[in-house]
């Protein structure tokens, strides 16, 4: 009879108990992370910079302010690192010194990012990116024709705001620094003169969060 008593005071404790020892920590039952990330993101180029440097003859620059766009795939490894695939497009064209000038840049990087969240909704942050970049130049002048590519590699250095809207929508402004690349201009198989591409861009960008 004692130990009859002894079990079913032991079974009316058990659910009190295991109530309390899932709700210390244990409840495996959490909300679904959504950690992965795609998204679209608009550049705006402050100061795109082309520097035009014939050999033994003298540089020209020029500077466009202009419009870029891209698309870009993440995963939030932790509270406070992500990395990102990002893959963007840019040119200008321009005529100076009588000469026309047409280049198209598009370059795929890969983003580290570092971030700090407050109230679960605004996230200041700072970044490295590196990848590569394709180049391809058009140079119309009175000596000739110039058309050349490059697959040159292409590093940048950003920092910005993440704004959670919910839990599925984020928005992001940023400002960042890019060395495209440099691509050889050559003329009768020979190098002619070579253009440096960077840019100091704004960019607004939004994405979807979800998990697997």
């Amino acid at each position: 009879m004692k130990k009859l008593a002894f079990i079913l005071a032991i079974l009316t404790t058990m659910p009190a108990f295991a109530e309390e020892y899932w709700d210390d920590g244990y409840n495996y039952e959490t909300a679904a992370r959504r950690d992965n990330y795609v998204g679209i993101r608009l550049h705006k180029n402050e100061n795109i910079a082309f520097k035009y440097d014939i050999n033994g003859a003298g540089h020209t620059t020029f500077s466009k302010d202009n419009w870029g766009f891209g698309a870009v795939v993440g995963n939030r490894l932790s509270d406070h690192i992500k990395v990102e695939f990002e893959t963007m497009y840019t040119g200008a064209k321009y005529t100076k010194r009588n000469t026309d000038f047409d280049f198209d840049v598009w370059a795929n990087m890969f983003n580290v990012y570092l971030f700090q969240e407050y109230a679960d909704a605004i996230a200041p942050y700072a970044g490295l990116g590196i990848g590569f970049a394709s180049i391809w130049g058009d140079v119309n002048a009175a000596y000739g024709h110039l058309s050349d590519s490059v697959f040159d590699l292409s590093y940048s250095a950003m920092i910005g705001v993440n704004f959670a809207l919910n839990d599925r929508i984020d928005l992001n402004l940023g400002v960042k620094y890019q060395y495209y690349g440099e691509v050889e201009h050559k003329m009768h198989g020979t190098e002619y003169a070579t253009t440096d591409v960077d840019a100091t861009e704004f960019y607004f960008g939004a994405v979807y969060k979800f998990g697997i």
